[in-house]
């Protein structure tokens, strides 16, 4: 076949070959990349050179793994810590699940990385029969698949502590992730080492550098509790604990154990390091809260948010809410700061433990300041205090569980803000 082009009616210009064709394409996906890789540092991304016709010039081939748009640049932040946290960018996605290479990320000891052919998990202490089982063998057992959500305890910390009006919702609450989840529950594996009636716990350990370790009551490994292997159709990432994860849901993300190696089966708490030094949270009167380990009922907006600016119109106030406890069965949404509220739609069914996506249109007359606020409830009747309400009972010294009710103020010029004592 001819790779001649000979011109089509009406055009101009000489004729184009088929090379030329294929040589455009391929220099147009170079400044492609090029663009989105000089977008990670820069302050604002290079806009990627475009055919100025696509339907002229032939695409890019199949490859073996997908990319985004050039035009399109979510990421977490910050990176490159040992020790830390990274933030899911939750203004910028849609829908409920978090994609993998986005999700959340809070390491004690750097991303572990384990050769699945010589991963163990052992299970001991007060068994009947202890056992070591190998990747091959967990694989045996009957797997599903769940999604859930994971939130750092921690999650709102610094917009309670230190709040900036030029905070993103990627700053306020972007400690938290929504996942489909694929393992094996874990009491099918407890069936086969028989836990003792007096092994009232469990300490689960992981394989990072850190070994963090946390105790869990057995009566959760009894209900949905899940040793995971893969996550949204795919294997773990190193990140979020492959080869295996320990997996629990509604609790705090630390007790969901990565790079699981050891479950050792006991009558009482460990209270190793991980769970006196870092775990325990101060209360006014001297006091601190252990082991609470259900995440509250909460919501965030995420759009309209910071650093956007509005014009007069309609919007559509969306957002995340969920709970550690079940199903979240409400959201409302207020735009006077809390004076009147309105029943915001749920765009997304309820799950147990999960995100739900919620949504509410709202009409901006251009007069401000605006305060846009929004609040959940859960089913066991749960729902998120004020900012103040928070505060009389955990103090300002309170360290995890930041549920109150937080909002952004649009200004009279359309800018929106974070609004930290809305």
């Amino acid at each position: 076949m001819s790779t001649r082009r000979t011109r089509e009616p009406g055009e101009g210009g000489p004729a184009i070959s088929r090379r030329t064709l294929l040589a455009g394409a391929a220099a147009a996906a170079g400044a492609a990349a090029l663009g989105a890789r000089e977008g990670l540092t820069a302050q604002e991304p290079a806009r990627p050179a475009v055919p100025p016709d696509p339907t002229k010039v032939p695409g890019l081939p199949t490859s073996p793994l997908s990319e985004r748009s050039p035009f399109e640049h979510p990421g977490r932040k910050p990176v490159g810590n040992l020790s830390g946290p990274s933030f899911t960018p939750l203004q910028d996605l849609t829908g409920t699940i978090t994609p993998s290479d986005l999700h959340f990320e809070r390491h004690h000891g750097g991303v572990a990385l384990i050769d699945p052919q010589r991963w163990k998990l052992l299970i001991h202490g007060m068994v009947d029969r202890p056992l070591v089982l190998d990747l091959e063998d967990l694989r045996r057992f009957p797997q599903v698949t769940r999604t859930y959500f994971i939130e750092c305890a921690g999650n709102g910390r610094n917009a309670y502590r230190t709040p900036k009006a030029e905070m993103t919702p990627q700053e306020v609450d972007g400690l938290t992730s929504n996942t489909e989840w694929t393992g094996v529950p874990l009491r099918t594996i407890l069936r086969e080492v028989g836990v003792k009636p007096k092994a009232g716990w469990f300490l689960a350990e992981g394989g990072d550098a850190a070994v963090l370790s946390r105790s869990i009551p057995v009566a959760k490994a009894m209900d949905d509790a899940l040793v995971v292997l893969a996550q949204n159709g795919e294997p773990l990432r190193p990140a979020h604990g492959y080869p295996a994860r320990l997996l629990l849901p509604g609790w705090e993300g630390n007790t969901s154990v990565k790079w699981l190696r050891r479950l050792e089966f006991t009558d009482q708490p460990n209270m190793s390091r991980d769970e006196t030094s870092k775990y325990t949270d101060p209360l006014p009167g001297g006091k601190a809260r252990q082991f609470s380990f259900e995440q509250d009922v909460k919501s965030v907006i995420t759009a309209p948010a910071y650093p956007a600016r509005l014009e007069q119109g309609w919007w559509p106030i969306s957002g995340l809410a969920w709970s550690g406890r079940g199903r979240v069965t409400k959201v409302e949404v207020s735009t006077d700061g809390g004076k009147t509220w309105a029943q915001a739609e749920l765009l997304t069914p309820p799950l147990p433990k999960a995100h739900v996506r919620f949504q509410h249109m709202w009409r901006w007359d251009g007069r401000g300041p605006v305060v846009l606020l929004s609040r959940a409830w859960d089913e066991t009747g749960a729902t998120q205090p004020t900012r103040a309400e928070f505060r009389r009972v955990r103090g300002i010294g309170t360290d995890f569980h930041f549920n109150h009710v937080r909002g952004w103020i649009v200004e009279r010029d359309g800018r929106v803000v974070f609004g930290a004592d809305a």
